[in-house]
C-alpha cells in the first residue's frame, strides 16, 4: 500500500510502471518554481471556466434556464468536479490531464490528448487580437468603430499580446498569477454587479418584479438537447486545466482539490443568478448574445445616470479579463510540450528551461508562433478564412474529446490501481461522459441552419481526423527519432 505524502490517505496499490512514472515526473518537476496557493487557484479557476457571454445565450431561454442550469449542474459539473479532484489528489503531476491519461492508459493516448488540447488552446489564444479590438472599440464609442473591422490593427493587436503573453509565460507563475488573481477579482466584480442589480432595482422601484428561479419544463427537442450539451460541456469546462500546473503548485493533491470545491459554488451563482437578471431586465428577442454583460449593465443602472461610465469601466475590465483567461489557457499549454519532452515524445528541446525563470522557454516561443499564425490565418483570403472558420468550429470538439477520455479513465483505464474508482465515481464519469458525447454529436451535426448539413458535419468530421493525423505522424517521427538514438541501433 502506499501513503498520499499530503493527504495522509491511503491510495491503494501501484503496479511498478505506474510509481516508476510518478517519480519520473516528480524529479523533472523539482526544478520548477512552486508559485502557485489555494487563493490563486480557486481565483483562476473562476476567472477560465467562467464565459462572458452564456448569461445571455442562457437568457434566450427564458424561465426554462433554471432547468437548464440544473440539469447541467447535475450531469455535468458535479461529475466533472469530483472526476478532477479524485484524478489529480491519484497523480497530482506536471501535466496534469496529459500524465492522467498516459498513466489511466497508455503514452499514446495521452500525447494525443495533449495535442488535441494544444490545438484548442492555439485556436481559443489566436482570438484574442480580434477580441481586445472589438472590446477597444466599445470602449472608446463610434470614433473607435473602425477598430475592429481594421485587419492591421487586428494583426498589431494580435501580435502585441501574444508577444506579451510569451514574455508573462517565460518570466513564470510568479508574475502570471497576480495578472489570473486580477481577472478573477475583475469577473467576481462585475457579476457581483448583475447580480445584485435587481435587488437595487426592486428597492428603488425601477424593476416591478424579480422571480431569479422562476421556471417551467422545457421540450425535449433536438434544439433544447444542442443547448443542454453547450451549457454542460461548453459552458462549465474547465476545472481540470490548472491541474496542468500540478508541479508549480504548492501541495498540489491539496491546493486544487480546495480550490475546485471554493471556485465551483461561486461559478453556478454567477451563471444561474447572472442569467436571472438578464432574463428579468432585457426581452427575449432583444438579449445581446455578444455583449450581454454591458447591455444589462447599461439597462439596469441607466435610471441612476451611471451606466454609460460603469459599462465603460466593464467593457475595460471585461477586456482584461478575456486577456487573463487567453493568458491562462496559454500559460498552462505551454506545459505540455515539456512534459511530452520528459517521456521523450517530442525532442527535449522542449523541455528546455529558463536557466533563471525555469520556465519551458522553448515550449513558449513555440506556443506563442502557433497562435500567431492562426490569428493571421483568419484574416488572409477567402480559401484560408473557411479553413480557419472550420478549425475553429472543431477546436471545440478537440477539447472535448480531452474531456471524453478524462471521464473514460475511471471507467476503463487504471486497471493497475488498486482499490478501483468507486461506484459513485465511475457513475459521475458515465453522466459526464454522456454529456461530453452529445456536446460531440451536435457540433459535428449542428441544428442551426447551414446550407448542406452532410457537408457541414463531413467537413468538420475531416478536419478533426486529419488534424489528429497530423498529431500522429509527429508521435511516429517523435518515436522513430528516439528509437535511432538508443545505444545499438543501426
Amino acid at each position: 500500500m502506499t501513503l498520499n505524502r499530503e493527504q495522509g490517505t491511503d491510495t491503494g496499490t501501484r503496479p511498478g510502471g505506474f510509481a516508476a512514472a510518478e517519480a519520473q515526473v516528480e524529479a523533472h518537476s523539482a526544478s520548477l518554481k512552486k508559485e502557485l496557493g489555494v487563493r490563486d487557484l480557486a481565483l483562476t479557476q473562476i476567472l477560465f471556466i467562467v464565459g462572458l457571454t452564456w448569461i445571455g445565450v442562457a437568457g434566450k431561454l427564458g424561465p426554462p434556464h433554471v432547468v437548464f442550469w440544473l440539469t447541467a449542474l447535475l450531469l455535468f459539473y458535479l461529475p466533472s468536479t469530483a472526476v478532477v479532484i479524485y484524478l489529480n489528489r491519484l497523480m497530482p503531476l506536471e501535466g496534469g490531464l496529459y500524465q492522467w491519461a498516459k498513466l489511466g492508459f497508455n503514452q499514446t493516448v495521452g500525447f494525443l490528448l495533449g495535442w488535441n488540447l494544444f490545438l484548442y488552446v492555439i485556436v481559443f489564444t489566436s482570438e484574442i487580437g480580434l477580441q481586445a479590438a472589438t472590446y477597444l472599440a466599445y470602449a472608446l464609442g463610434p470614433t473607435a468603430a473602425w477598430m475592429a473591422g481594421n485587419s492591421v490593427f487586428v494583426t498589431v493587436a494580435s501580435a502585441v499580446l501574444l508577444g506579451l503573453m510569451v514574455v508573462m509565460s517565460t518570466l513564470g507563475l510568479s508574475v502570471g498569477k497576480w495578472i489570473h488573481n486580477t481577472g478573477g477579482i475583475f469577473m467576481i466584480t462585475i457579476f457581483s454587479a448583475i447580480i445584485v442589480l435587481p435587488l437595487i432595482g426592486l428597492a428603488t422601484g425601477t424593476l416591478a418584479e424579480y422571480h431569479p428561479f422562476e421556471t417551467s419544463v422545457p421540450d425535449v427537442t433536438l434544439y433544447n438537447l444542442n443547448i443542454l450539451g453547450k451549457m454542460g460541456f461548453g459552458a462549465l469546462g474547465g476545472f481540470e486545466y490548472m491541474a496542468i500546473l500540478a508541479g508549480e503548485t504548492k501541495s498540489p493533491a491539496r491546493s486544487v482539490a480546495r480550490s475546485v470545491l471554493i471556485a465551483a459554488p461561486v461559478i453556478a451563482l454567477i451563471f444561474v443568478l447572472g442569467t436571472s437578471t438578464v432574463v428579468a431586465y432585457v426581452p427575449n428577442a432583444d438579449i445581446d448574445l455578444i455583449a450581454p454583460i454591458a447591455q444589462v449593465l447599461r439597462i439596469g443602472y441607466g435610471p441612476f445616470g451611471i451606466a454609460a461610465p460603469l459599462v465603460t469601466a466593464a467593457i475595460v475590465m471585461t477586456l482584461a479579463m478575456r486577456v487573463g483567461q487567453a493568458s491562462v489557457a496559454f500559460t498552462a499549454v505551454t506545459r505540455l510540450p515539456m512534459v511530452a519532452g520528459w517521456d521523450r515524445m517530442l525532442p527535449a528541446w522542449f523541455s528546455r528551461l529558463h536557466p533563471v525563470y525555469r520556465t519551458p522557454v522553448n515550449s513558449i516561443r513555440l506556443v506563442g508562433a502557433a497562435s500567431f499564425g492562426i490569428a493571421a490565418l483568419s484574416l488572409v483570403g477567402v480559401g484560408h478564412a473557411e479553413a480557419f472558420q472550420l478549425l475553429f468550429n472543431a477546436s471545440g470538439i478537440f477539447y472535448a474529446l480531452c474531456y471524453v477520455v478524462m471521464f473514460a479513465i475511471p471507467l476503463f483505464g487504471l486497471r493497475d490501481v488498486s482499490p478501483r474508482p468507486p461506484l459513485w465515481l465511475r457513475l459521475a464519469s458515465l453522466s459526464g461522459l454522456l454529456m461530453t458525447v452529445l456536446y460531440v454529436v451536435l457540433s459535428v451535426f449542428p441544428i442551426i441552419q447551414v446550407e448542406s448539413v452532410a457537408s457541414f458535419a463531413l467537413k468538420i468530421t475531416l478536419t478533426v481526423v486529419v488534424m489528429n493525423l497530423v498529431g500522429v505522424g509527429i508521435l511516429l517521427a517523435a518515436r522513430r527519432k528516439t528509437a535511432a538514438a538508443e545505444p545499438g541501433a543501426p
